[in-house]
């Protein structure tokens, strides 16, 4: 029976009949203040309003989001999302855990088939895809064919999940980017269901869903564990937002992006410590922001720190879905019932924001980002010196001028015809490499049958247009194409040591750019498709070309990546670059061309045409309303209706896949990719009480910015490595390693691979890597194999850390692999969101240094054994724990941490071992 405390549903009329929904217009009647709440906190208070039951949801609840005030708040609140979105890399290690929960429940004696997710579920392939080929017309087929052959077995499983379970549907491999795709298709930003209307709502297993709160959707990145939460009908809890305004004002100045937009506005809002808050746009410069631009802004949420960056929906958002073939009667239910629920744009001065951020978008500039994190934003017309600067302060290499370089007369730009001296390396028949030093920049000269370059610290190897964050925004993927024809007509191409390569978000941006001529020209200078995923964005950008990974490595070169893509953090787009930075596409390609990135591309030439004339980037880039002309003559509805039409279908290679019939899963011994989850085999149904943490060893010690990537990587691993070592027991070559996100259905890899990142750096040891030393026997060693020895000793671990611990794409398995090392619990300086939310759902207890206080400031070395007091009795949200750590020496240090466990459903998570423990318990219970 429906529940309705305030007697608020009305009805709306629509082309499906009369929908009930709860209206928020009524409350303001009775004297409620909604029209000064923010949109998206009148979307979640209306998400109470419908779920309420007065078990899981409360009028508590209601009253508390009723009565929001701009001021923190330390009350949670319920969410119960319409829907779920997922990808591969988190979504298949999501399924596992649900197939093993059903396997629990046949040992437990109960009907496996009543687990099943409970509301819609959309899983998108689109991490797996490498790019092992590029530069070719055939580099797309044979990555594909590659995909499958490496992730066979869990598509596999994919489907025998699309079958097995209810309310689940799988978007193939090479279909595209799980955001875009959403943008474009999946969202509805208003649903009718069950006979009610309410607002489109979702959580995803990816820190990026926030991008479509460009379309006026709310939603935001869980991890793994929250979601299947979600799915199995449990309300996620979390602290009341405060919620920042953003107001814009002018408009983006000629010869800018929405790329630089956004990176300057990550820089702006990091500043103001946004971490765990949303954040609502709103002011006179939305007004002439398209919803790709919005949506660009929003992508990037987590590169903030917010949960959300929500846009409230208005004319452009109708605009966007009549131009993505969204149904006219289902753009008619947005705008009535976004008008009748006070969720349409408009009265903006009567909100009350926690506090409001200003920019004026005409003084945005040209911008980049890196060399490690996204925030570290770079001005176009400083990178050059900036980046001088860098390689002193980071690598402590002197910066020379090119012209003043060992070889720099062979250069035009990195080629020419300089013979190779003596001291050559003889390296195969076909390759010689040549090294110079001065004054600490090396010089490597590289010939490969008649071709010759040098390659320097800074000389760009990766150039990648790819990721959601930008793919899905038409002005800048044709103002790419613009560059490259431009280029193309002035004689220039891209420097040959580029691996260059181009991965849309969708199949809707082919057909665009194709139509427009433009697919040939990016062609021509090989930015050719290399798939439908997120590529060098997750860290697929594939092996380097031998005879380049053969320079870098042995020379120890400093070379750059630039990509189009949210994030660079250490290690994430490729091993060996180690400076990754972020950039439009257009200017992607400006950068390939030029090959390096000390260049000054206002003033210095990106190379020379056949006649010696130098060509500027100012005689490539185009106008805006170049841009303008060929998006409106080749952007059409029809593109999304074709490409959407068969989103589910796959490819050949994908309806050839044999799925299983069973409703349980078949494990099998032989797998090393798909494994049960060993967190709920035998689990009790009762609930032990928490104990204190007793003689903790410190299996890390780290600093701050420690990411998810620093803890669970998903890029490649080498043979050397626990995971490589366990692979290679088991029989799987080398060349069929594929990464460690794709083998997130496996535990055994996972554990191997936690912490194992190869730019991690534990101040427990000097080695860079997955290294400790172990205590008391002070060996070095991995961490894995410390980590064995500790729960061999019955020794239970801790991580000390600094500050924004887990910051990064939303990674399940940095909290699982944490758990299944044997680590009870973190002490940090301060969390990111996602990643403190996991620890708590896998039964690990984040830990909250006193303000002020530091492991330097208490002088911890991480050698002492620590004892944490406070957890076994009357834990509450927030609590005070005692903690004593002793050092060999017999000396004492006594301090205090918050027990970072912040709601009464937080600690009950935590006592049963993990938010899924509780739910499984429930279900054993019912």
């Amino acid at each position: 029976m429906t529940k309705d405390p305030y007697k608020i549903i009305k009805k709306l009329p629509s082309a499906q009949g009369d929908l009930n929904y709860w209206s928020l217009k009524e409350l303001q009647k009775q004297g409620h203040n909604i029209n000064k709440l923010p949109f998206s906190i009148r979307v979640l208070l209306e998400n109470t309003l419908r779920n309420f039951d007065d078990f899981a949801i409360t009028k508590e609840n209601i009253e508390t989001l009723l009565n929001w005030k701009p001021e923190p708040s330390e009350k949670d609140i319920p969410y119960k999302p319409a829907r779920v979105l997922m990808q591969d890399f988190t979504g298949v290690p999501a399924v596992v855990d649900i197939a093993s929960l059903r396997s629990e429940a046949v040992r437990k004696g109960k009907n496996p088939e009543k687990i099943n997710p409970l509301i819609p579920v959309d899983l998108v392939v689109d991490h797996s895809v490498q790019v092992d080929y590029f530069g070719t017309n055939y580099s797309y087929k044979k990555n594909v064919d590659v995909e499958y052959k490496r992730n066979g077995e869990r598509y596999e499983f994919l489907k025998w999940a699309q079958k097995s379970f209810n309310n689940f549907s799988v978007v193939p491999p090479g279909m595209g980017i799980c955001h875009q795709v959403n943008l474009e298709y999946l969202a509805q930003g208003v649903i009718a269901r069950d006979g009610n209307a309410f607002p489109d709502t979702l959580v995803g297993t990816d820190s990026h869903t926030p991008m479509v709160n460009g379309i006026g959707v709310v939603g935001w990145g869980v991890g793994g564990i929250e979601a299947e939460a979600a799915i199995l009908g449990q309300p996620i809890y979390f602290i009341m937002p405060e919620v920042v305004g953003l107001r814009l004002t002018g408009t983006l100045p000629m010869g800018t992006t929405a790329t630089d937009m956004v990176l300057t506005i990550t820089e702006l809002l990091r500043r103001q410590s946004v971490v765990g808050k949303f954040v609502e746009v709103f002011g006179p410069g939305l007004d002439g922001l398209s919803v790709p631009d919005r949506a660009t802004i929003s992508n990037m949420s987590p590169e903030f720190g917010c949960t959300v960056t929500y846009f409230p929906i208005d004319d452009r958002t109708l605009d966007y879905m009549g131009r993505t073939n969204r149904a006219p009667e289902q753009i008619k239910l947005v705008e009535d019932y976004a008008k009748a629920n006070m969720l349409w744009r408009e009265n903006e001065d009567d909100i009350n924001y926690s506090s409001v951020v200003e920019l004026d978008l005409g003084t945005v500039e040209p911008t980049v980002s890196g060399p490690k994190r996204p925030q570290d934003k770079i001005l176009l017309k400083e990178f050059k010196e900036k980046f001088g600067s860098l390689l002193k302060e980071v690598h402590g290499r002197e910066y020379i001028p090119i012209e003043k370089r060992e070889v720099g007369r062979w250069l035009d730009e990195g080629g020419g015809n300089q013979p190779v001296e003596s001291g050559k390396q003889q390296l195969d028949r076909d390759l010689e490499i040549e090294t110079k030093v001065k004054n600490g920049l090396k010089t490597v000269g590289v010939k490969l049958n008649n071709e010759e370059f040098a390659l320097y610290d800074g000389s760009i190897v990766i150039a990648a247009i790819t990721s959601c964050t930008n793919t899905s925004n038409p002005s800048v993927m044709i103002g790419a194409g613009l560059i490259a024809r431009k280029a193309r007509e002035r004689g220039i191409d891209v420097k040959p040591w580029v691996k260059t390569s181009l991965a849309p978000g969708s199949k809707v941006v082919t057909d665009y750019l194709h139509n427009a001529g433009l697919l040939e020209d990016l062609e021509a200078l090989r930015f050719h498709v290399v798939g439908y995923g997120c590529t060098s964005c997750i860290g697929n950008s594939g092996p380097l070309p031998s005879h380049i990974a053969k320079a870098v490595e042995e020379n120890d070169l400093i070379v750059a990546s630039v990509l189009s893509g949210n994030r660079n953090f250490e290690a994430r787009v490729h091993p060996q670059v180690k400076m990754n930075y972020l950039m439009s596409p257009m200017l992607v390609v400006a950068f390939a061309l030029a090959g390096r990135v000390d260049v000054d591309l206002n003033n210095e030439p990106l190379g020379y045409d056949p006649n010696l004339e130098p060509v500027y980037l100012k005689d490539l880039w185009p106008t805006n309303d170049e841009i303008f002309e060929v998006a409106k003559r080749v952007l059409s509805p029809g593109d999304y209706k074709k490409s959407y039409g068969e989103i589910f279908k796959g490819n050949e290679q994908w309806s050839q896949l044999k799925a299983p019939e069973d409703k349980v899963y078949q494990w099998s011994d032989k797998s090393t990719y798909i494994k049960e989850a060993p967190f709920f085999n035998g689990i009790s149904e009762q609930v032990h009480e928490a104990n204190e943490i007793s003689n903790a060893r410190v299996l890390l010690k780290l600093g701050d910015s420690i990411t998810t990537d620093h803890i669970s990587p998903a890029g490649s691993f080498s043979p050397k490595s626990p995971a490589g070592k366990y692979l290679l027991d088991k029989g799987v070559e080398q060349v069929m390693f594929n990464s460690y996100g794709s083998r997130r259905g496996n535990d055994e890899v996972m554990v191997r691979g936690t912490f194992a990142n190869v730019r991690i750096k534990n101040q427990l040891t000097n080695q860079e890597g997955g290294y400790t030393t172990h205590m008391p026997s002070g060996e070095e060693m991995t961490v894995f194999d410390a980590s064995r020895k500790y729960i061999e000793d019955n020794v239970p671990l801790l991580v000390l850390a600094g500050k924004e611990y887990g910051s990064g794409s939303s990674r399940d398995w940095a909290a699982k692999g944490t758990t299944l090392l044997g680590i009870k619990g973190v002490i940090a300086e301060s969390y990111e969101r996602i990643h403190r939310s996991n620890l708590v759902g896998m039964g690990v207890l984040p830990m909250q240094y006193a303000a002020g206080q530091t492991a330097a400031s208490l002088g911890l070395t991480g050698k002492e054994q620590i004892s944490i007091e406070g957890i076994k009795d009357g834990l509450k949200p927030l609590k005070v724990l005692k903690a004593k750590a002793i050092s060999d020496d017999g000396s004492e240090i006594n301090f205090e941490v918050v027990a970072r466990l912040d709601s009464l459903i937080e600690i009950e998570y935590y006592k049963n071992g993990g938010i899924l423990h509780y739910v499984l318990r429930q279900f054993l219970k019912a």
